[in-house]
C-alpha cells in the first residue's frame, strides 16, 4: 500500500526513497509512544516496581560486581534462611545476564538501579521494531507498521513492561518474537546459507527467550503445531527436511545448557512438543515421497492422527509414571484451563486469577474487531490485492498463533499478553487489507484525497477511544500508577512508608539479623535493607510460607516459640487503613482494608489450613474476637475494633452484623519488655496524626527473654 516511489538516496542497486523515510518515521513514532506510556509511573518516583524486580536487580548487581562465573556459583544465604537459594538454578538467568551486559555497554554514568528501572521500558518499546519485521513476513510493510503501532499501545503488554518492571516479560517477549521472526524468515528464504544461519540463530534466540521468561513456552507450542502442518501447506520439502530438525536440535541443545529451564524442559513436555512434530515432519515427508500423488495427503493425515493419538497416550501415561517431566501447575493450567488447584498459595496470587469476559474486552477493545477481519482474510480463498497476499504456510502459522494465544490467555490474566500478540498480528493484517481495499475504491472517485484522510481519521479515532475514554479508566491511565513499593500495593496514594522502613532496618538492625514477614515483602527487605529473610516471592519452599502463616495465626505464645525455632530476630507486618475524618473521644476512627496484611489474612488462613469461621465473621473479612485477642497477627496489627457501622443506612452496632464494617482506633498492643514482641518502629503515616490513609509498616523485635505462660 505504501507506494511512494520518490528516491532520496541511491547506494548501488538500493534506492532509499520517501517510502523508507515514512516507514522509519512511523516506527520511531511507535517506539516513542510506547516509551512515553510505559514511563508514566516515574512521575511518582524513580523506583523499581512490584516485588520480583528487586531480586532481579540484586542478581544483576552480583554479576556486575563479581562476574558471570561467580554468579553461576552463587548460593544466596540472605534468602530462604536457613537453607538459602541456588540463584542460577532458580532464576531467569538471561534476564540478569542481558541486563548486566547492556549496563556495561550502555550504562554510562548511571547507577545500575536507575538503569534497571528504565531497561524494561526501553526493551519493551524496542519490540515494536521486532513485531514490525515479524508481521511484515505475513502481510507486507503496511501490516507491519500497523502491528508496531498496535503493539505500542497494547494494554496487556504495557501493563507487564512499564518502567521499573524489571521482570521477565519485556525481555522474554523481545527474544521470543525475534526468535519467531528468524525462524519464519529462515524457512521463507530460498538461499541455503541464509536459511542455515537464521535457523541456528533462531534456535539460540528462542532458548534465550525461554531462559528469560518461562512463559515463552507458549510461543514454543505454536511452533510445534506449525511444524505438524508444514507437510500439508508447503510443497518445498527439501528445505524443511533439514532446516526444521536443525532448529529443534539447536534450540534444545542451548536450552539444555541452562540450569533453568534446562534438561527438565528438554526431556519433559516442552521438549516433547517440538521433538514429536519434528519426527512427524521428517517421517511424513518420506511417506509422501514414496506415496502416489493422489494418496499423499491421505497418507499424511493417517500418520498425523496416529502421531496425535500416540503422543496423547504417552503424555497421559507420563502423568502417572513420571516418565515425562511435566511443568508446574500454572503452565498445565494454561494448557488445560479446566484444571483447578487446591493450593491456596497459587490462588492467592492476583495475577493467577482467571480472566473474565469484561476484562478481555477492556484489555483488547477494538483490536478484537480487526482481528476478526484478519481471521476472515486468512481463511478466504482469494486475495484481492497481491501486495498483501499470504502464502499457505504463513497463513497456517498466523491462524495457529491466533488460536493458541487466545486459548492460553483464558487461564490467567497475566497470560493476556499472548492474546494481545495474537490479536495484533491478525488485526494488523486485517487493517492492512481493509485499508488497501478502501484506498483502491477511493482512488476511483473524485476528491479522493479528502476521503482517504477521512478514513485515516476514523481509524485513529477508533483506537483513541480506549486510550482516552473513560477519563479515569482508559488504557493510558491504567498504567499511570505509582510503583508498588510506594504504596505497598494498596489502593491508596504513593507514600514513603516502605522506603523509610527499609532504610531504618538497614541502619538500625544487626547485619546478621533474620527477619520474618509475609513472603510478599521478602525481596524488598533482602535487597533494600540487606538483611536475611525466611521467605520471598520465589515461593521456593511452600512449607516455609505455610509456617509463617501458622505463626501469624497461632496464639502469641505458640507463635513466639515458632519464631524462636526459626532463629528469627524481627517480624515485619504491613497494615493499610482509611482515616474516616471522624474522632471518638479525641481518637481518629479508621476503616481497615486496602491491601495490607489485614486484607490478606483470609489467605493466611487458607494457606495455614485453619478453619476460617474461627477467625472471621460471615463476611469473610471482619476478624472475630478470637482473631484480635488470641493470635499473634491480631496483636501485631496496632488497631482495635471499636464498633461496626453500616455505611448505607448509617447504622451502628457494638457487635458484628452482616453488611456492617469494622470501625477501629489506633492501639499499640506490644510495647513492653514483658510481651513476646516489642514494637521498635512504626512508619510515618501511622505516627503522624493527620487525615491521610495509613499504609503503616511495623517492625517488631522478638523478645528472647519472654516467658510464655503454661498451657
Amino acid at each position: 500500500m505504501l507506494a511512494v516511489q520518490t528516491s532520496l538516496l541511491k547506494i548501488g542497486s538500493f534506492s532509499f526513497g520517501v517510502k523508507h523515510l515514512l516507514v522509519i518515521a512511523i516506527l520511531i513514532l511507535s517506539f516513542s509512544t510506547s516509551f512515553m506510556i510505559r514511563s508514566q509511573n516515574t512521575d511518582y518516583g524513580f523506583e523499581l516496581n512490584e516485588f520480583d524486580p528487586f531480586f532481579n536487580f540484586r542478581a544483576t548487581e552480583y554479576i556486575v560486581d563479581n562476574g558471570l562465573l561467580e554468579y553461576f556459583d552463587w548460593h544466596d544465604a540472605k534468602s530462604w534462611y536457613p537453607n538459602g537459594r541456588d540463584v542460577s538454578a532458580t532464576s531467569q538467568v538471561m534476564l540478569h545476564v542481558t541486563a548486566a551486559v547492556a549496563y556495561e555497554v550502555f550504562g554510562g554514568n548511571s547507577s545500575l538501579y536507575d538503569f534497571t528501572i528504565i531497561f524494561p521500558a526501553v526493551i519493551g518499546s524496542l519490540t515494536v521494531f521486532v513485531i514490525f519485521a515479524l508481521v511484515r513476513l505475513f502481510g507486507g510493510v503496511t501490516a507491519g507498521l500497523f502491528a508496531s503501532m498496535l503493539f505500542a499501545i497494547s494494554l496487556p503488554i504495557i501493563l507487564r513492561g512499564t518502567a521499573g518492571w524489571f521482570k521477565s516479560e519485556p525481555l522474554g517477549i523481545f527474544y521470543g518474537l525475534l526468535g519467531l521472526y528468524l525462524f519464519l524468515s529462515a524457512i521463507k528464504s530460498d538461499k541455503k546459507k541464509i536459511t542455515m544461519s537464521k535457523i541456528i540463530l533462531a534456535g539460540i534466540v528462542m532458548s534465550f527467550g525461554l531462559a528469560s521468561w518461562g512463559g515463552n513456552q507458549f510461543l514454543i507450542m505454536p511452533i510445534g503445531f506449525f511444524i505438524l502442518s508444514l507437510p500439508f501447506v508447503r510443497k518445498d520439502h527439501k528445505l524443511l527436511f533439514w532446516s526444521i530438525p536443525l532448529f529443534t536440535l539447536t534450540f534444545l541443545l542451548v536450552t539444555g545448557l541452562f540450569e533453568r529451564p534446562g534438561p527438565n524442559f528438554v526431556f519433559g513436555l516442552g521438549g516433547f512438543s517440538l521433538i514429536l512434530p519434528t519426527v512427524f515432519l521428517v517421517t511424513c515427508m518420506l511417506v509422501q515421497k514414496m506415496s502416489k500423488e493422489e494418496n499423499k495427503v491421505r497418507n499424511g493425515l493417517i500418520l498425523l492422527v496416529s502421531v496425535i493419538l500416540i503422543g496423547s497416550f504417552f503424555v497421559m501415561s507420563s502423568a502417572e509414571s513420571d516418565l515425562l517431566s511435566l511443568p508446574s501447575f500454572r503452565y498445565l493450567n494454561a494448557i488445560n484451563p479446566f484444571l483447578t488447584t487446591t493450593n491456596p498459595l497459587v490462588d492467592s496470587v492476583s495475577e493467577h486469577a482467571t480472566t473474565t469476559i469484561s476484562q478481555s474486552f477492556f484489555l483488547h477493545s477494538v483490536m478484537m474487531i480487526f482481528s476478526g477481519l484478519g481471521v476472515w482474510l486468512m481463511l478466504s480463498k482469494k486475495m484481492h490485492d497481491d501486495k498483501i497476499s499470504v502464502k499457505n504456510d504463513m497463513k497456517a502459522f498466523v491462524l495457529i498463533m491466533g488460536m493458541m494465544g487466545v486459548y492460553v490467555s483464558s487461564a490467567f490474566i497475566r497470560l493476556e499478553v499472548f492474546a494481545s500478540i495474537s490479536l495484533i498480528i491478525l488485526g494488523s493484517i486485517g487493517l492492512s487489507y481493509l485499508t488497501a481495499e478502501i484506498f483502491k475504491s477511493i482512488s476511483l472517485q473524485k476528491n479522493n484525497f479528502s476521503l482517504k484522510i477521512s478514513y485515516v481519521v476514523i481509524i485513529v479515532l477508533l483506537f483513541m477511544i480506549p486510550l482516552t475514554f473513560p477519563a479515569d479508566a482508559n488504557w493510558i491511565n491504567a498504567v499511570n500508577i505509582p510503583p508498588t513499593i510506594q504504596n505497598g500495593g494498596t489502593v491508596y496514594p504513593a507514600g514513603d512508608d516502605w522506603l523509610e522502613t527499609l532504610e531504618w532496618i538497614k541502619v538500625n538492625t544487626p547485619q546478621d539479623a533474620v527477619i520474618v514477614s509475609w513472603w510478599d515483602y521478602g525481596y524488598w527487605i533482602t535487597t533494600m535493607s540487606d538483611r536475611t529473610t525466611v521467605a520471598d516471592n520465589a515461593t521456593i519452599d511452600s512449607i516455609q510460607i505455610k509456617n509463617i502463616a501458622k505463626i501469624f495465626l497461632n496464639h502469641p505464645d505458640e507463635g513466639w516459640k515458632m519464631l524462636q525455632e526459626m532463629n528469627a530476630d524481627y517480624v515485619v507486618v504491613f497494615v493499610a487503613a482509611q482515616n474516616l475524618d471522624v474522632d471518638h473521644e479525641g481518637k481518629p476512627l479508621y476503616l481497615l482494608g486496602g491491601g495490607g496484611d489485614e486484607s490478606k489474612k483470609q489467605w493466611f488462613m487458607r494457606i495455614a489450613e485453619v478453619p476460617l469461621s474461627k477467625y472471621l465473621y460471615s463476611d469473610g473479612m471482619s476478624g472475630t474476637d478470637y482473631f484480635w485477642n488470641e493470635t499473634l497477627l491480631g496483636k501485631m496489627i496496632p488497631f482495635t475494633t471499636l464498633a461496626y457501622h453500616n455505611f448505607q443506612n448509617q447504622q451502628q452496632s457494638e457487635i458484628f452484623i452482616p453488611g456492617f464494617s469494622e470501625i477501629t482506633v489506633k492501639e499499640i498492643k506490644y510495647y513492653s519488655e514483658d510481651d513476646p514482641l516489642k514494637l521498635v518502629y512504626a512508619s510515618s503515616s501511622f505516627v503522624n496524626e493527620n487525615s491521610v490513609p495509613v499504609t503503616g509498616v511495623f517492625v517488631y523485635k522478638i523478645n528472647e527473654n519472654y516467658l510464655p505462660s503454661e498451657p
